[in-house]
């Protein structure tokens, strides 16, 4: 299908049958957008989600696009950041679903970042028992990873994503153009996100990155519909595999146990989710050398790849102590056993739940140390 720019636009399929939905990707594609959804979702009355950042960027024209498919468009503008995840912030999209007459053929999309994405999804999941919803991710983290694969939640004061449910998208809008206009910040965080698919699953993923991180960088437009459909497939695939992270899909969460405590010692408020991830996988790859099941040549490649980024440093007063504290409350958590998931090659993961706790502290030491 040709877009306004011209160019093709690229389609990633999630095969799940009656749940399944198809990702599309694509630079300036919103004049697509009426032809495209109306072939998976019904005119009719829509909730659509963004943030105080987004909305005045593209609020405007996915609204025009929405009008002149028929849809009439009730728009909730939360503010940006990770503290909009929340029940309360829930409670006042119920509010506005039902002040606007929706019903359970009705529609909520998600315009935004990953915080805009899960909450929307989670006001989905549960208004009504569930309606459908459609993501338009904005962000670079969003339109690899959070968009695609149906995990919605908002957050707990003693943890992240406890609350929450595995619902699935209609489908996912990948407007590349939207990248454009994203912080430098944010797009590194994404990238974290984007290099942890290589180092779990895929080599030649992770080979290309390092060959084309300078033009991934400079948002070349070729190597970036690339990457993110890469990313796309990957993660698809997974989730067909393990919907319900019951078992495959438990590796996506390569960097999230202690990227997670990060976040939640910090009260969500200083790390954004890709730098805390980054520093989980960083410490997650010295933990698998520590244990030895990753070489030190192997090591020193992911370590390579990830520093390219940038490693955030934590904040004054934070420290091992409080980090260790926050795992209690990890949602992956079985029992009094931590778990793990830890490289053992570039390409390849695996469930660890025997790391000592002693390791885990020498690791946030040396992130503490090294970082500050």
């Amino acid at each position: 299908m040709n877009t306004e720019a011209g160019e093709k636009m690229r389609v990633v399929q999630v095969p799940l049958g009656e749940r399944g939905y198809p990702i599309y990707i694509g630079k300036n594609i919103f004049s697509a957008l009426g032809e495209t959804w109306l072939e998976t979702v019904k005119p009719g009355r829509v909730l659509l989600v963004s943030d105080e950042n987004v909305f005045p960027l593209y609020g405007g024209k996915l609204i025009d696009a929405l009008v002149n498919s028929g849809f009439a468009v009730t728009p909730v503008v939360i503010p940006a950041g990770e503290g909009s995840k929340s029940l309360t912030w829930a409670e006042n999209l119920y509010t506005h679903a039902l002040e606007a007459d929706l019903d359970r053929s009705s529609l909520i999309i998600a315009l935004g970042g990953g915080v805009v994405g899960d909450l929307a999804g989670f006001a989905a999941a549960t208004y009504m028992r569930g309606i459908p919803f459609v993501q338009v991710p904005t962000s670079l983290l969003a339109q690899v990873d959070s968009s695609v694969g149906g995990k919605v939640a908002v957050n707990h004061p003693l943890g992240k994503n406890l609350i929450g449910s595995f619902y699935q998208p209609k489908l996912v809008w990948v407007e590349l153009a939207a990248l454009d206009t994203l912080p430098e910040r944010e797009f590194l965080a994404g990238a974290a996100e984007v290099v942890k698919y290589g180092i779990i699953m895929d080599e030649s993923f992770f080979s290309y990155l390092e060959s084309h991180w300078q033009a991934f960088l400079a948002k070349d437009p070729v190597v970036l519909a690339e990457v993110i459909a890469a990313c796309c497939e990957l993660k698809a695939r997974v989730v067909v595999e393990d919907e319900r992270e019951a078992g495959l899909r438990a590796i996506l969460n390569f960097g999230h146990t202690l990227g997670h405590a990060l976040e939640a010692a910090t009260s969500y408020g200083y790390y954004l989710h890709g730098e805390a991830v980054l520093a989980g996988m960083l410490m997650a790859v010295d933990i698998a050398e520590n244990k030895e099941i990753l070489l030190p040549t192997e090591a020193a490649r992911c370590r390579a790849l990830l520093s390219r980024i940038g490693v955030k440093r934590p904040p004054v007063g934070l420290g091992t102590e409080q980090v260790m504290a926050s795992l209690r409350y990890d949602k992956k958590r079985e029992g009094e056993t931590l778990v793990f998931i830890l490289p053992e090659q570039v390409g390849q993961v695996a469930v660890y739940r025997d790391v000592d706790y002693l390791l885990i502290q020498r690791v946030l030491d040396k992130y503490f140390t090294t970082s500050s």
